[in-house]
């Protein structure tokens, strides 16, 4: 396979230690190319990076996990876009906000927590569910970890599990993804992310704070996968007839579309909105984690990208990465060309 400006693009980010490793997936069709580059971790001593370990993918659990639970719901009639969140979450006092808004940040979701990382799982979930809107409801996308996190909790009042439980049973399992979890068994198997307070090096455990606290209730967060699994859930979300129990295809179809309350706010269901150029200009849909992962997937083209690193390690946030990122992607959006 080809794709030598994006390879070079990884190489030079893992060069300039932009981020310790990249562990990265080129899907062109029914062709594969995998690789790594650059090392696993730089403390308590230098790791080598193998292939197979598993990463904390962060946000990326939303869209691989609790989306497509959610989607699920969707198709069975068990759960409309328009639903008041209130229906499912008394708790939240606002009956205007929908599961649409969730779904597609719009929620407006807003306001302050104190010490929000340092509480208990109960009292956290008492303080998030006594948030307010704010002024971008309905109207502006506003990117926030609130919106999967009461996703999640929707989906335990539906199902009667935890997100999490959920989300291993109707989704990795019958994708066969076997190494993906929220409760690696080998900590040395997981990529380490950051050195925290209170915490020392984050290994095995997720790195997001919200996530650590709600463990298995936590829809926004917590998911560990590997290059490989990754790959199957794209080939799946590619040709979702292939995996229809899992991934509606009607709904997996209609994705590439602004699914916001008011059609121009440029967001999908779950999914952020990027373009590409070939065979003719597109959309393009892609989502990051915070750990510093992301997906790209061009149903139109059959291509897809896995992008795995550890940002974060040794020190969170690295903000500079979030251009190279950018970049990286537009050179392999720049680059997708059918050979």
């Amino acid at each position: 396979m080809g794709y030598p400006q994006t390879k070079a693009a990884l190489q030079r980010i893992v060069t300039e230690h932009v981020v310790p490793g990249v562990s990265y997936a080129l899907i062109d069709g029914d062709r594969v190319e995998t690789g790594q580059m650059g090392v696993a971790a730089l403390i308590p001593q230098r790791e080598a990076l193998r292939p197979g370990m598993q990463y904390d993918v962060a946000s990326l659990t939303k869209v691989v996990g609790t989306l497509s639970v959610t989607l699920q719901l969707l198709a069975q009639g068990r759960l409309s876009l328009e639903d008041p969140i209130t229906r499912w979450l008394p708790e939240w006092g606002d009956a205007r906000v929908t599961v649409r808004h969730l779904l597609t940040h719009t929620s407006g979701i807003t306001g302050y927590i104190p010490n929000r990382n340092k509480l208990p799982a109960e009292a956290l979930k008492t303080g998030l569910l006594g948030l307010h809107v704010g002024p971008t409801f309905n109207r502006q996308m506003v990117y926030a970890d609130v919106n999967y996190i009461f996703m999640g909790w929707i989906i335990e009042q539906i199902l009667g599990m935890s997100i999490q439980a959920a989300v291993t049973q109707r989704v990795l399992e019958p994708l066969g993804m076997r190494h993906s979890t929220f409760t690696p068994n080998d900590p040395l198997q997981c990529i380490p992310t950051a050195v925290e307070p209170g915490r020392g090096l984050v290994r095995g455990i997720v790195h997001d704070p919200k996530g650590w606290v709600l463990a298995r209730h936590c829809g926004s967060a917590g998911l560990f996968s590997t290059v490989d699994d990754l790959v199957l859930f794209c080939q799946a979300y590619l040709h979702p007839e292939t995996a229809a129990s899992v991934l509606p295809p009607v709904l997996i179809h209609d994705l590439l579309r602004d699914w916001t309350p008011t059609g121009r706010a440029g967001r999908s269901l779950g999914w952020a909105l990027t373009t590409a150029a070939w065979p003719q200009p597109h959309r393009v849909l892609w989502h990051s984690g915070f750990t510093g992962t992301y997906l790209v997937l061009d149903p139109v083209a059959d291509q897809a990208m896995v992008f795995l690193s550890n940002r974060v390690h040794p020190v969170a946030p690295n903000e500079p990465y979030l251009d190279q990122r950018n970049a990286v992607i537009g050179t392999y959006l720049a680059e997708k060309t059918r050979s």
